[in-house]
């Protein structure tokens, strides 16, 4: 009956005028049975009447929705804009809400983002689907992880969310190794399963640390350390990467010389990615300070250079 009652508001905000017969007809119920239906929503407080005559039939009046949801046109569309935006994550019934809210609100939807979660050549889409399904129904999933030290583990997790930060994607779970939150970096994720065992969210943990996100780090050591703990990085590059500056740096990061070259400033845990990101630049790059990665930085470069040394 319930489900009955809020179609007949859904097909009334939609169509506008639907008579008795026509309602009967489409929940497959007498014509006695749908005017009860209506005595009843008016009941409970919803602004449905009936009209007599050629042109009459059930309707609801025209101010029942702003009444019933006191938002404005615009927060409409933010809403329809939102829904659209879950659409491409591939979040489950989505464009049944979003068709239905559209007609709910009198308000054509707009697809403003597309989002892509594959690399260019497909492989990982199945992996995503594979995260995707864990996450929407609280299935605990299995998985080989290899740390920044390469070494590998196997972690069971209670997955809470995909995160994509400073173009890479992370998982953020329950970590049932180290009883703790993880960040864990997909790339690293082998040999993924989503097992059929489901679990109770630990809501209580996920809020708590939910805030301090930006500040954990896919490094099991390195976890709860502070940014202010991080040291400052700087280098010069060469002013023929401009586009790659703007591309991956912050304004904050970046201050242009007089010669038209850049110099970098960086405060981040050091690690391979940062010096596999210097090295991206070539010969266009020179690490200033601190010290101790010019130094890490110049034995790198050696190392690349005797590999190549024999001619081989």
């Amino acid at each position: 009956m319930i489900n009955r009652l809020l179609g007949i508001v859904y097909i009334l905000l939609k169509k506008g005028t639907m008579t008795a017969g026509e309602l009967a007809e489409r929940f497959e119920v007498s014509i006695r049975t749908i005017y009860r239906d209506i005595e009843n929503l008016s009941m409970a407080g919803i602004p449905v009447y009936a009209r007599k005559g050629r042109n009459g039939g059930i309707s609801l009046t025209d101010r029942f929705v702003l009444d019933k949801l006191l938002i404005s046109s615009e927060e409409q569309q933010w809403i329809l804009a939102a829904l659209a935006g879950m659409d491409e994550t591939g979040a489950q019934k989505e464009e049944e809400i979003l068709h239905k809210l559209g007609d709910f609100f009198h308000v054509e939807p707009i697809n403003w983002v597309s989002i892509d979660f594959s690399d260019w050549s497909g492989k990982r889409q199945e992996l995503f689907a594979q995260i995707k399904e864990a996450v929407l129904g609280r299935h605990v999933m299995v998985f080989d992880y290899y740390g920044q030290n390469g070494v590998m583990s196997n972690r069971t997790v209670e997955p809470m969310k995909l995160l994509f930060k400073e173009y890479t994607w992370y998982l953020w779970a329950f970590c049932r190794v180290r009883q703790d939150m993880r960040l864990f970096k997909v790339l690293r994720m082998k040999r993924v399963e989503v097992l059929e065992e489901t679990f109770e969210p630990k809501r209580n943990l996920w809020v708590e640390q939910e805030g301090d996100l930006e500040r954990l780090n896919t490094i099991e050591e390195t976890k709860g350390v502070q940014e202010t703990d991080y040291p400052e990085v700087i280098f010069r590059v060469d002013k023929k990467e401009t586009y790659r500056i703007y591309d991956r740096f912050d304004e904050e990061e970046i201050t242009v010389l007089s010669s038209g070259d850049f110099e970098i400033c960086l405060r981040c845990h050091v690690d391979d990615w940062v010096y596999g990101l210097i090295l991206s630049f070539g010969t266009s790059a020179k690490v200033l300070e601190p010290e101790y990665v010019r130094k890490e930085m110049a034995m790198r470069v050696r190392r690349m250079a005797e590999l190549y040394a024999d001619g081989q």
